[in-house]
């Protein structure tokens, strides 16, 4: 589970820091990218992972709990994302 969590996150991170390469420095990009996800991305795969673990009773990724760890993916850093729009008074559209 933690090998999941780790990954989820280095793959977050990476892939947010090759787009902000466009617009700004590497070492900009790779700050900006750890400030913006990792505390969302460790709440999205932690209760991912913690689903998983309640609905097959193991780590073990089956489709019936796919579902389930989606919905939960997305609803547990909802709460963090939004705060953090309004903080600095952004808009995702």
């Amino acid at each position: 589970m933690s090998l999941a969590i780790v990954n989820g996150m280095f793959t977050s991170i990476a892939l947010e820091t090759l787009i902000l390469l466009k617009q700004i420095p590497f070492k900009v990009a790779l700050v900006t990218a750890f400030k913006m996800s990792f505390l969302s991305m460790f709440a999205m795969e932690l209760s991912m992972n913690l689903v998983d673990l309640i609905v097959v009773g193991e780590a073990k990724l089956t489709i019936i709990s796919i579902p389930f760890m989606l919905i939960a993916g997305f609803l547990t850093p909802l709460p963090y994302n939004y705060f953090r729009l309004k903080l600095y008074g952004r808009a995702c559209h």
